[in-house]
């Protein structure tokens, strides 16, 4: 097998969701010198981008997005420590979590490897996560973006809550704040202060890029 032989197989094998023939094509892949790199940005994201774009077509749906997102997570653990050797760096910082209250995750971890898998780095604090741990999240890591995620609409306005404890902390106009879960719409988002929203998690992948874009644009701009 040759080198685009193999990114191709790779492809093909994270769009089905094949995680054990991911792994074997990952160490392949390694083993006849492709580097970490172009395994991730020539086979894993390209395939990942197509698996969101099913998605937004109606071709694929969240069982398919889970799958082929858990293949491509176990190329990533492989590769993530090379990466970091490489010194690759990332697209932005992503801190997550589920709201105080709420214990659901799934959305949340879709969001994460989709995240992950289009090159951001993501810390996710879990699930129940206080406005004081999100506040504690952003002074630590620095992030970009900071995610909450809420499954309940009586969890929803613990949005709000997390929004006012970072102003407070003086800390609001340092990051970009993106809301999500099933009952939420842009509507609410927009109520509570919020920079950014989307439905799903191909959805919110996009609109993570072009906000970060868009920060750092008027950053330049005004510098």
């Amino acid at each position: 097998m040759n080198r685009e032989e193999l990114l191709k197989e790779m492809y093909d094998a994270t769009l089905v969701g094949n995680g054990p023939e991911v792994l074997d094509l990952t160490n392949a892949g390694l083993a006849m010198g492709i580097s970490p790199e172009d395994l991730l940005f020539e086979s894993l994201i390209p395939s990942l981008e197509e698996v969101g774009a099913r998605f937004e077509r109606g071709d694929f749906f969240v069982p398919e997005m889970l799958i082929a997102g858990k293949a491509m997570s176990g190329a990533l653990e492989i590769l993530r420590p090379l990466l970091a050797e490489t010194g690759v760096e990332s697209v932005g910082t992503f801190v997550m979590g589920t709201v105080k209250g709420d214990v659901h995750d799934i959305g949340k971890n879709l969001v994460n490897i989709m995240l992950e898998g289009a090159g951001f780095h993501v810390i996710d604090l879990g699930v129940q996560v206080a406005p004081e741990r999100f506040v504690e999240a952003v002074q630590e890591h620095e992030p970009d973006i900071v995610g909450f995620s809420a499954f309940l609409t009586t969890t929803m306005p613990m949005f709000k809550a997390n929004i006012n404890a970072l102003e407070k902390a003086g800390l609001r106009d340092r990051v970009i704040v993106m809301v999500g879960g099933a009952p939420v719409t842009q509507e609410y988002a927009d109520a509570v202060g919020a920079d950014g929203y989307a439905a799903d998690a191909s959805a919110a992948v996009s609109r993570a890029k072009d906000l970060l874009q868009r920060r750092r644009a008027m950053a330049a701009a005004g510098a």
